[in-house]
Formats: C-alpha cells, structure tokens, sequence
C-alpha cells in the first residue's frame, strides 16, 4: 500500500512497474509499428491505382505537398466508383485485421502489468533499490500468452466498440468542416475558424474515449468481468477517485506533448542537417534512432500511466 497518496507518488510507482515489465513496452511499440505498417499498403495501393489504372503520372501525383497530393488522389478515386470502392474494402480489411492484433496483445500487457502492480512491493519508496524493484517483473511468456487468450473476446468487442465511436466522431467532424460555419454561426465565421474549433474539439474527444477506454480495459482484467459491468464500475470509480485520477491523467496528457513537441523539433535539426555534404549521410540513421527512442517513449508513457490507473483503482477497492 501507499505510504502517501498524491499524483508524483502514483505516477513513480506505474513508471518502476512499467520499467521492471520492460518488455511489454518493447512488445506493444512492435505491434503498434507492425500495424501503422499495414496500414500503409492500401494507402500505396491507392497511389498505385491512380497511377496505373487511371492514367496518372507519380511525378504527377507527388509534384505538390502532402495535402495537395492526398487530396488529389482522393479526387482520382471518388471519379472511379470501382477503385474507390476497392481502396476503401483493402483499407477496411487491413484496418478490422491489424486492430483485432492489436486487441488480442494488450489482454495480454493490461494482464501483466495488473499482475506487477499487485505483488510490487512498495517500490515508489526512497531509495530506490533493486531488490524491491524486482519484485515488480512479472513478465513471462506463458503469463501473456495467457492474459491474451483470456481477454482476447471481451478487448475485441471492447475495440468494436471504440471504432465505432472513431467513425461517428469522423463522421461528425466531416459535417461540421461542411456545413459548421451555416449551423453553428450563420456565416459569420469563416471555413478556417470552424476548423480550428472543430479540431479541437475532436482532439479533446478522442482524448477522453481513449482514456475511459483505457480504463475500461484496466476494470475488465482487474475484476475479470464484462465490458458492460466494467463501465458501470468505471463510473463509480471515478466518482470515488477524480481528483487522483485526472491528476495523472493530465500530468501524463503535459508529458506527451512536451515529449511531442521535443520530437518535432529534433526532426526538424535533422532535416536541416540533411543539407550539409558528408554529415548529411549520418541523418538516416540519426532518424531511425529518433523513430525509436520516440516510439518507445510514448509506448512507456502510455504504461506508466495504466500501472498508476491500477494503483489508485487498488486502493479504491480496498476496505
């Protein structure tokens, strides 16, 4: 149990639990690249349609930036109904199959990290030690292996559910950047303003979805129970702990977007290095590092924060 119970000291516990299972960091950063990956054949096979199919040149296609390249792609295709829908059903496909992957894994990281929390002996403590700090590694193959198994159902439907959700919030963002300037104000603000608002808004959503989301999955490994029991326990949950909870919720929301805002500006240094002869050869693989140590950081983050989840709804649940 906690020798005291605020934000700083949660969030050091869920970062020594998510240190010591290191492995499910390095597992969850393999899929959730393997799946951006997938994702990026039928974007390609678009490409590719245009080009071929309908006639296009790539020179032709590339010539602009990224928005003016996208947008003409997405024009080539709506102007064919058969390649659009071909496009869409790989993307759709590629899209359910690499989600569903993604599903089956984090049974198995929710599984080992709830396990870690649970038997860590009280690791937050000064000093930091070794010995107590083992206590908190219990990852084994057999164990995710396991937890994947166990909850591979319920996360899927759980998922189901979130994409869903994903494509009415699409869904209504697309109406408002349409048709948002005559419901909302009349004509009186431009197309950009509603944008702007819009996008904001989305990101603030899909923000909070994916945070109750991650909760929901916490709850159902947590008590073993279903998605709809784990809502309602959720609920009480945060009734019970709001001030802990959307503490570390917003004290890891600022440290993602610190860590972001470091990325975008290391990227940009390495851009502008790619123009100096000779020392321009060494940004490729400067880039790959930054890809890396990146993509592992968010994915620690993102753990850290389920470990301090699971610590507070631990000591919600005790007498």
């Amino acid at each position: 149990m906690l020798a005291a119970v605020d934000v700083r000291t949660v969030l050091k516990r869920g970062a020594l639990v998510a240190a010591a299972n290191w492995q499910v960091t390095v597992i969850q950063f393999m899929a959730e690249s393997t799946f951006k990956m997938l994702l990026s054949v039928p974007v390609a096979g678009g490409v590719l349609l245009v080009v071929l199919v309908l006639g296009r040149e790539l020179p032709e296609v590339f010539s602009a930036g990224i928005r003016e390249s996208a947008t003409f792609v997405a024009t080539a295709l709506a102007a064919e109904p058969p390649a659009l829908i071909s496009f869409l059903l790989a993307f759709a496909i590629v899209g359910l199959a690499g989600s569903a992957f993604m599903f089956l894994l984090k049974g198995g990281t929710v599984a080992v990290l709830a396990q870690a929390e649970r038997d860590a002996a009280a690791v937050e403590e000064p000093p930091l030690r070794l010995e107590p700090f083992w206590t908190a590694a219990r990852f084994s193959v057999r164990g995710y292996d396991l937890g994947c198994r166990r909850y591979f159902r319920r996360f899927l439907r759980l998922g189901l559910i979130l994409i869903l959700v994903y494509l009415a919030s699409a869904a209504s963002y697309l109406a408002v950047l349409l048709h948002g300037a005559e419901w909302f104000t009349g004509g009186q603000f431009g197309w950009t303003a509603i944008a702007g608002i819009g996008s904001t808004v989305l990101v603030a959503w899909v923000t909070l979805v994916n945070f109750l989301y991650l909760l929901i999955q916490m709850v159902v490994v947590v008590e073993d129970c279903s998605v709809r029991s784990a809502t309602r326990r959720v609920g009480k949950f945060l009734r019970a702990e709001p001030r802990l909870t959307f503490g570390v919720f917003g004290v890891v929301l600022l440290l993602v977007a610190g860590a972001t805002i470091v990325s975008l500006i290391a990227t940009t240094s390495l851009g502008l290095i790619a123009f100096v002869p000779l020392v321009g050869l060494a940004v490729v693989p400067l880039q790959l590092l930054a890809w890396l140590f990146r993509g592992l950081v968010f994915q620690f983050l993102g753990l850290s924060a389920l470990s301090a989840y699971l610590t507070l709804y631990r000591r919600y649940q005790a007498p």
